[in-house]
């Protein structure tokens, strides 16, 4: 931990080490990256086995092959899987290219938005929370609009650039 310290302080301290301090810091990023994806590896295993049980208690339990909770509820927690793993999928996709992949990212918004919206209990809701949601809706359909929009037209530019 000492040779560390010491050697995190000459980097910050050297007049020409902003290369080996940049380095440095790409292996933080990376490091964390590789630590967060660990961490949704076991949350996604969690939310797996915590569904297969739920699903099981549900059939199993009298009237057998019928489910006592509302269909809601089970769709909510097979989205938090799938919301779990496109949050996997956005930690893999910024460890390959080191960018964070702003259409993943919009795309996995949307499906928790999508969630709240299919688990949503509209006898306790109020309007301002309709309001948001829709606002949320909006500006995240716009946002995935735009992103994917101008990621086609620089793929396009680029593409041109490499005719002959």
């Amino acid at each position: 931990m000492r040779n560390f310290l010491r050697n995190l302080s000459k980097s910050l301290t050297s007049t020409s080490s902003d290369e080996s301090f940049l380095k440095f810091l790409k292996k933080i990023e990376t490091l964390v990256s590789k630590l967060l994806s660990l961490a949704m590896i076991v949350v996604i295993f969690v939310s797996v086995v915590d569904l297969c049980l739920m699903l099981a208690r549900e059939l199993l339990t009298p009237p057998i092959a019928f489910f006592n909770t509302s269909l809601i509820a089970i769709f909510g927690l097979f989205l938090n899987v799938l919301i779990a793993l496109e949050v996997l999928e956005n930690i893999t996709a910024y460890l390959k290219k080191h960018v964070v992949q702003l259409e993943l990212v919009i795309i996995t918004s949307l499906t928790a938005v999508a969630r709240k919206i299919i688990i949503f209990d509209s006898k306790g809701a109020s309007g301002f929370e309709l309001i948001g949601l829709g606002t949320a809706i909006f500006a995240l359909a716009i946002s995935y609009w735009i992103v994917r929009r101008s990621n086609h037209y620089y793929s396009n530019d680029e593409a041109d650039d490499e005719d002959p």
